[in-house]
């Protein structure tokens, strides 16, 4: 009984360091390909209209606020590209 419950822990062991060195291979080789697109592969600019030519037009203010609020989430990276009501 010994022997099986020694095999069983170390059966555990190699499946958890397996699982674990596989989950960081994912997360290191996913982090690296995202890093060298974004260095090799720039996003494209887009020059966005705001004016909307509907009866809904939004007040200048809450526009203001909406792409203001989005530059604050997302560190200057986020822009607002259209905004529908839902």
């Amino acid at each position: 009984m010994n022997s099986n419950f020694e095999i069983a822990l170390e059966l555990l062991g190699m499946g958890m360091l397996t699982v674990f060195l596989i989950l960081f291979l994912v997360v290191f080789i996913g982090y690296a390909l995202i890093r060298i697109v974004n260095r090799f592969i720039p996003a494209e600019e887009a020059v966005v209209s705001f004016q909307r030519t509907d009866e809904q037009q939004i007040p200048a203010g809450k526009m203001a606020a909406i792409v203001a609020a989005v530059q604050n989430v997302t560190l200057g990276k986020g822009h607002v590209v259209k905004i529908e009501k839902m």
